[in-house]
């Protein structure tokens, strides 16, 4: 059974270890931890990773954050994976700071990237694992927050999370997505 994981974010220094690329973070770090490597490939950073006898096609798309879809509808398509074994790792502002929620479907909200997929994919109905960033920012400052380097503060709160989603991903593919939530949702 075949997974494509992909992970929201930008290409590009600029946008290195910002609260908008934990999507990145997160595929980084699974990456690091199976000893493996990202190649790049059409439209993205891409590494495969076997567990328990699934095939994770980690996707990293370099197609910048508004044009996510052609990224992740191309490589769907490529790897010959349904929709339901899709999940897409994305930062959340309507979460509190560290807080994971993984979800089957909704609307893309705020988020440019989501909202592309969504529209790309012509469903909404698609597994999603949320990383909330929080939004301490002030009126009309939302951009700047999101494009803003993550903190050392916040790094302390992120690190153990980015490891929990790494879990989540995981038990998605073995367990599936109710499991999934049932286990780790507002946990």
């Amino acid at each position: 059974m075949k997974y494509l994981i992909t992970g929201l974010g930008n290409p590009g220094a600029e946008y290195e270890n910002t609260r908008h690329n934990i999507g990145w973070i997160v595929l980084d770090a699974m990456v690091k931890e199976a000893g493996a490597t990202f190649t790049s490939e059409r439209y993205g950073f891409v590494a495969r990773l076997k567990y328990r006898g699934r095939i994770l096609v980690l996707l990293k798309p370099t197609t910048y954050m508004n044009l996510s879809g052609k990224a992740v509808k191309y490589w769907l398509n490529k790897e010959s994976v349904p929709i339901e074994k899709l999940l897409v790792v994305s930062d959340d502002l309507d979460l509190e700071t560290g807080m994971l929620r993984m979800k089957g479907q909704g609307s893309g909200g705020t988020h440019n990237g989501l909202n592309d997929i969504i529209d790309t994919l012509g469903t909404p109905a698609f597994p999603r694992l949320r990383f909330g960033i929080g939004h301490d920012f002030p009126q009309g400052f939302q951009v700047d927050y999101v494009l803003g380097k993550i903190t050392a503060d916040e790094m302390e709160i992120y690190t153990p999370k980015i490891t929990k989603a790494a879990e989540m991903i995981r038990s998605f593919a073995v367990a599936g997505l109710a499991a999934t939530m049932s286990a780790f949702n507002n946990k």
